[in-house]
């Protein structure tokens, strides 16, 4: 399923008003249908989640293989999902949700070692991916915009090809330690002074509550619990452990790069003017992939619903899958582009632009006489 971006596509014919008024009708619509059912969804998936993690601790003692590996990273990657969307306050409203499964709840204080057990900090990835992210979507202000990101590394025109690819793998195999525990935490302490590097005790601060913990568990005792077992079951649930966090980091990056960047999508050199330029912004610097069935979305840890995603963050899971085509509706109605493809589509656009193969749409907004004029495309 694929709708493209028309290359006569002009920002300036959309009646945002008009858009504006249809997206709010929706979110009513939407808000009216939340019930129970969407926490037992919920609680479903987070079943799912804890058989994964079941069967590879069940088998990784018995050898290094890849059935234990995958298992224990689609357990490892359940545990982001929930936390994408708990910790969006995707079921605050959730009849029947306690406190522990809705934002006030999840994964703080000690329940982040039960709920979202990771390299970085809960409250730093909220403020960088809920807050930063979210309002400032494909701005000079968004933490994640990966072309802006890698135009004084990986798009150089002086690294030959091969090494930057090379990069870029490397990168993809580590990145949840190597680039978002460090930029999570850097986002959040740029809430209390200007930008800069991390300071010895910030880095500090990352090794201690990140790093440490994580890396302890799942590298140190997590394989000791083996021993009474013998050396060989200790050392082999070490390797699946390992395999378990490059699956995870490559499962994560696969469906959480693309979602944002491509030639297709645009980037902006300005900032919305009112909520439904923002919208209309949402919808144009992200991609879908395919969507519907539990299984599907699972797999893509959910994160095949983005359009939706941006312009309703706080929806249960449940509600993205009923929503999506009403959404795809309502841009097409509005001759707004709304892009979906595969993941490994999407992919593969990503790479094209992070290596500067390719580069995004950009748009700026013409300044007229005595004020700026509407968003228009950067030739």
């Amino acid at each position: 399923m694929s709708s493209r971006a028309s290359s006569h596509f002009d920002p300036s014919s959309v009646d945002v008003e008009a858009f504006l008024r249809d997206v709010r009708a929706l979110r009513a619509e939407i808000d009216a249908s939340v019930s129970e059912e969407d926490y037992a969804h919920l609680r479903k998936l987070e079943r799912w989640g804890r058989a994964a993690t079941a069967v590879g601790a069940a088998t990784c003692w018995l050898m290094p293989n890849p059935l234990s590996a995958a298992a224990l990273s689609l357990g490892r990657s359940t545990r982001w999902l929930l936390m994408h969307h708990v910790g969006h306050r995707g079921y605050d409203r959730v009849p029947g949700a306690p406190e522990e499964r809705t934002s006030k709840g999840f994964a703080k204080g000690k329940r982040r070692f039960v709920d979202w057990f990771d390299w970085m900090l809960p409250e730093a990835w909220v403020y960088e991916h809920n807050v930063l992210h979210h309002s400032h979507t494909g701005e000079e202000a968004d933490p994640d915009l990966l072309e802006r990101n890698a135009e004084g590394s990986l798009r150089r025109e002086e690294l030959p090809l091969w090494l930057r690819y090379t990069q870029l793998a490397l990168l993809a195999i580590t990145w949840r330690a190597s680039y978002y525990a460090p930029e999570t935490l850097a986002s959040l302490r740029r809430k209390r002074r200007p930008d800069g590097p991390l300071t010895r005790e910030e880095w500090g601060e990352v090794v201690r509550s990140g790093y440490v913990p994580y890396a302890l568990w799942n590298f140190g005792v997590m394989p000791a619990l083996f021993l009474p077992l013998g050396a060989w079951a200790s050392f082999s649930a070490l390797c699946n452990s390992l395999g378990a966090e490059v699956l995870t980091n490559l499962h994560t990056f696969l469906v959480v790069g693309p979602n944002h960047t491509g030639e297709d999508l645009y980037r902006f050199d300005s900032e919305p003017e009112g909520r439904g330029e923002r919208y209309l912004q949402q919808v144009l610097g992200t991609a879908n992939y395919r969507t519907g069935g539990d299984l599907n979305d699972y797999l893509h840890l959910w994160l095949n619903y983005q359009i939706e995603h941006h312009l309703f963050p706080d929806l249960s899971m449940l509600q993205y899958q009923r929503v999506q085509p009403q959404v795809r509706a309502l841009c097409e109605r509005h001759g707004i582009p709304y892009i979906q493809e595969s993941v490994w589509t999407r992919a593969r656009k990503m790479v094209d632009i992070v290596v500067g193969k390719t580069s995004m749409r950009r748009l700026s907004r013409r300044e007229g006489a005595g004020s700026p004029g509407p968003l228009s495309e950067v030739a």
